[in-house]
């Protein structure tokens, strides 16, 4: 699991910054989350091959993270795109993206679906072979939602030793990975846990942004490996955070302490700061394990 910020700071654009947005990373499959303005550029400077991102997903209806979202889709249609596409966000995305669109006499070459979401409790909204999705209810100024990745690793790894001792065919190798025991040619069964070891732990990533202090996600994403709360002001600013509806850096540590997490990772600065080290120093006063984002910084998540 690899995480890619694009953009990490709130409201505008600058010169040195760009809003929010990231490619997650799982097994070979790529999830943008959010896409703010500029989110191309940032994923041609990261160089990161969007052309393999089929699913988008957005948290809420505030230009600064989602005002990227048709150019990019522009931009597959220039490009030729033929896949799929589909974007995950709040109800009314749909109409806005298509009446773009529309004004422009434009079309994509391509299948663009659209899964709007209405609901305030945690749903599944995507699932696959190798990756779940459930949405985190969030409390912002308007419907927003945050975003648990959890990956699925049912994959065992296999015994080579022993698979050589047995002179296991590659042709099984599949099977032995999937938990199947092996038959060999004189009838002797070997048991699947005598040729295979445990599958590794599965990673799990929260994504939550915008949000105020809610204690009501802790049971969604409690021991997530990785938490990415937005940390708009530090607490000498707290009295913006209750009126903007958005987070200091202590209260994303308290959330990330008291959801058993492995790390957090914060993000969505304001830019009245010069020094976002100040967000790290506040959040390591609760929770040591803290790492702050930024444009164009990767984060492997082993």
């Amino acid at each position: 699991m690899k995480l890619t910020i694009l953009g990490c700071y709130a409201a505008t654009p600058r010169t040195i910054s760009n809003p929010t947005s990231q490619v997650l990373e799982i097994k070979n499959k790529l999830f943008l989350i959010d896409c703010a303005e500029g989110t191309q550029v940032q994923l041609r400077k990261s160089k990161v091959k969007f052309s393999k991102i089929s699913q988008i997903f957005i948290s809420h209806l505030h230009g600064d993270h989602f005002y990227g979202l048709i150019g990019l889709i522009s931009t597959f249609m220039l490009l030729n795109r033929k896949n799929d596409l589909h974007v995950y966000g709040p109800k009314g995305i749909k109409e806005i993206i298509l009446m773009q669109l529309k004004a422009s006499g434009s079309y994509t070459g391509y299948n663009l679906y659209f899964h709007e979401l209405e609901s305030k409790e945690s749903e599944i909204i995507f699932e696959d072979d190798r990756v779940m999705v459930k949405t985190i209810p969030l409390s912002h100024r308007i419907y927003t939602n945050g975003f648990l990745f959890q990956e699925k690793n049912s994959e065992r790894k296999l015994n080579i030793e022993k698979v050589e001792q047995y002179n296991i065919d590659k042709v099984y190798f599949n099977k032995l990975k999937y938990g199947g025991d092996m038959t060999l040619d004189n009838g002797k069964i070997i048991p699947n846990s005598e040729l295979t070891f445990d599958p590794q732990a599965s990673k799990s990533y929260a994504y939550c942004s915008d949000t105020m202090y809610n204690e009501a996600i802790i049971p969604i994403i409690e021991n997530s490996d990785y938490l990415y709360h937005e940390s708009t002001f530090l607490e000498s600013e707290s009295h913006l955070s209750e009126r903007t509806m958005h987070s200091t850096a202590k209260q994303a540590a308290t959330i990330a302490k008291n959801a058993n997490v492995k790390n957090l990772i914060l993000g969505h600065f304001s830019t009245r700061y010069n020094n976002i080290d100040l967000f790290k120093q506040e959040a390591q006063t609760i929770f040591e394990n803290t790492f702050l984002a930024d444009d164009g910084k990767e984060f492997n998540m082993i």
